[in-house]
């Protein structure tokens, strides 16, 4: 009943609408180093450009909602969960990016971070489909890729901004996986919303917990001018997640970072025209292997013999379970689901999806059954 007045689109028309807007979220994404390294010139540090710059995006959605998109506020609890589970993954990601790319060059920084599309690859696999010999082979060029790019770095190669770097492109991985369940059965805008707010709060305490000064040059004067690009780097936070959470929602996880991965490219161009930065040719011969690796194909990602239930929370499914063997083996009448309990709970099994709203119905039914006593 919650579905009727949702407009439905066909599929074709949405794969489209998901291509279209996912071949804009890697110009966004590709802003970001750029007007990172362009903050970090005017005397800001990684903490409070994560911080503020989250912060404002948060506020510009909040802002646009308000005015002409109310609806897109409103989320259940349950959707608010989820959201908060995505948004803290990707704050800490955050963190690591911004100071990660303190040590680093931006075109460096970005090259490193595209290892993500890789990540996305090995979790979709550990979600139940076993790792096929040419996603391994893709994972080892793409490490030939990263290991040239960082042989070619002039001087001493920084670890910690490498290791920092990498482990962003992990948990950022780890957001895009995240998104796809939660997309579901809610809007990408209320996702992007959320996810960002909860962003915010995570990174704005990693923000107090440092006692730094605000803006200041080497001097130690205040330099407010890099409130410029910080507000130049929250537009692009907000649009490139906007973008890209519904682009995911219409194409999926893998098939979004393909497209997403041309931000190395724009993050290139830009790097070169704004910062005046470029590649050795060693490390132009590494981003020539990782771009490879990144475009190579990779087995079905869809699973041969998979079961609904792998689609279901853990403490879902165990309580399922556990009231299936209750319904089999315990004799006490009082304890038992009804013939109507019995057949919801069938319809939910035999789904091949859910949505957050089945999987509550769900729950109440076991808990109402629980209460009986």
């Amino acid at each position: 009943m919650h579905q009727k007045g949702r407009l439905h689109l066909p599929k074709y028309v949405s794969e489209r609408l998901g291509v279209s807007v996912a071949l804009l979220t890697p110009v966004f994404l590709g802003m970001n180093p750029i007007f990172g390294k362009l903050a970090y010139r005017e005397g800001a540090d990684p903490f409070t450009v994560a911080a503020l710059r989250t912060v404002l995006a948060v506020f510009i959605l909040w802002v646009f909602y308000y005015l002409f998109a109310r609806r897109y506020l409103f989320i259940y609890p349950a959707g608010l969960m989820n959201c908060i589970a995505i948004g803290a993954v990707n704050g800490i990601g955050s963190l690591m990016y911004y100071n990660g790319l303190n040590y680093l060059d931006a075109s460096i920084a970005q090259l490193l971070n595209g290892m993500y599309l890789v990540f996305v690859v090995i979790l979709t696999r550990v979600g139940g489909q076993q790792i096929g010999i040419r996603t391994i082979i893709r994972i080892f060029v793409a490490l030939i890729g990263v290991f040239i790019i960082t042989g070619g770095m002039e001087g001493q190669a920084n670890w910690l901004g490498i290791g920092l770097m990498l482990g962003n492109a992990l948990l950022f991985a780890g957001t895009i996986v995240m998104s796809q369940r939660a997309l579901y059965d809610m809007p990408a805008q209320t996702v992007t919303f959320y996810v960002l707010a909860t962003m915010g709060l995570v990174v704005s305490m990693a923000r107090f917990a440092y006692d730094l000064p605000v803006f200041s040059t080497q001097s130690g004067n205040t330099n407010y001018e890099a409130l410029l690009p910080i507000i130049g780097l929250a537009i692009t936070t907000a649009m490139s997640r906007l973008l890209m959470f519904v682009s995911v929602k219409g194409l999926g996880s893998v098939q979004t970072t393909l497209l997403a991965i041309l931000e190395i490219g724009a993050s290139l161009l830009m790097a070169y025209i704004f910062l005046s930065e470029n590649l050795s040719p060693v490390q132009w011969i590494g981003a020539g292997v990782l771009a490879f690796s990144l475009l190579m194909p990779t087995e079905s990602l869809t699973p041969k013999h998979s079961s609904p239930m792998s689609y279901t929370p853990f403490l879902v499914r165990t309580r399922i379970m556990q009231k299936a063997f209750e319904q089999a083996f315990i004799v006490d009448e009082e304890s038992k689901l009804s013939t109507q309990q019995i057949n919801a709970m069938r319809n939910i099994y035999n789904s091949e999806k859910y949505t957050t709203l089945e999987l509550i119905a769900a729950e109440n039914i076991l808990n109402e059954n629980d209460t009986v006593d």
